[in-house]
């Protein structure tokens, strides 16, 4: 027997070589790869469906909380969704399913609780009879203030004055009863914004979680002319929602 047959122990090597001077076939590293990308996709789809979602802000209701081109990390377990969660709270800004619209998502923010009453003076909210501080509301429109048809849905739920004498507006309005199981929202931006004022509460299950992260931010293409990197904001990459 010659040296090169054999291997250092004194047992004889087979003809095609060690195990690491072999080649892997091909279809083994297909199939490693494939079961890779089909646990990265598993895992993928469970934390957009259960844990968090990236949202785009269309409009400017929630301005100066939330800007148009901003780009959210959206927390989808905090209130619970396949697991229990926490209710929302008075100050949460949350995304949902408005009743008027269940196919889209909206951003507001939680101003209203089960069983809370609530109305509007002069700009100026009421919580249970006791003006309510809101250092994050904004009013821009001075021209006054306006009625809207689609506000008749208040009529329903006033506690004082009779519904036939009842006509709101958007700076003054109630007082209201929030439902049980329901949630009264309101924009940031309030002298343009569409929220419970129009349209009513928010039901305890259509709402899908809380923003939580700015993660990109850039300037709508009508807004400027300036290229896109002069575009984003910069300074508001990574800005927690409050």
């Amino acid at each position: 027997m010659n040296e090169e047959d054999t291997t250092p122990d004194g047992t004889r090597e087979s003809p095609q070589g060690t195990a690491a001077g072999r080649r892997i076939p091909w279809g083994a590293i297909a199939s490693d790869w494939l079961k890779t990308i089909v646990v990265a996709l598993g895992i993928f789809l469970v934390v957009r469906t259960f844990v968090v979602e990236a949202f785009k802000i269309p409009t400017s209701s929630m301005e100066n909380t939330l800007l148009v081109g901003d780009f959210l990390l959206v927390n989808k377990a905090v209130y619970g969704g396949a697991v229990p969660g926490q209710d929302p709270d008075r100050g949460d800004v949350v995304v949902f399913h408005p009743p008027h619209d269940p196919d889209r998502n909206y951003v507001k923010r939680v101003v209203g609780l089960p069983g809370d009453t609530l109305e509007m003076r002069g700009k100026g909210l009421l919580l249970n009879g006791l003006p309510f501080a809101e250092p994050y509301a904004r009013h821009v429109d001075e021209r006054g203030d306006t009625e809207h048809p689609a506000m008749d849905w208040q009529s329903n739920h006033l506690i004082a004055a009779p519904p036939r004498e009842y006509h709101p507006t958007r700076d003054n309005w109630g007082p209201l009863v929030v439902p049980d199981e329901h949630y009264f929202v309101l924009g940031d931006n309030r002298d343009n914004s569409e929220d419970s004022r129009y349209w009513g509460f928010v039901p305890r299950d259509q709402i899908r979680g809380q923003p939580w992260l700015v993660y990109y931010s850039q300037a709508p293409v009508g807004a400027t002319r300036k290229p896109w990197y002069r575009r984003v904001r910069w300074d508001r990459l990574g800005t927690v929602v409050r």
